[in-house]
């Protein structure tokens, strides 16, 4: 199990474009968040629909967040087929 895990290692040091990978897809993970978060910090609905303003925040947020976790492992799919080559 050690030599595998060495292997691993070794092979994630030599290959730029798996780290590329990874790093892009924990970025492009939290920069939509946050992006979402900040798009929908001053949604505000007025008039008869206002109750309904934090529903459709919280619906809005969910797809921020699957968005972001689309990207995350879409990048880390590509690291996987980096590193196998």
């Amino acid at each position: 199990m050690k030599d595998w895990f060495n292997e691993f290692l070794m092979v994630l040091t030599y290959s730029k474009r798996t780290q590329l990978a990874i790093v892009f897809g924990l970025v492009g993970y939290f920069l939509i968040l946050v992006w979402g978060h900040y798009q929908l910090s001053d949604f505000e609905l007025s008039g008869s629909m206002s109750s309904f303003s934090e529903l459709i925040k919280q619906k809005l947020l969910q797809r921020y967040d699957k968005v972001a976790l689309a990207c995350l492992v879409s990048f880390w799919g590509t690291a996987i087929a980096f590193y196998k080559k």
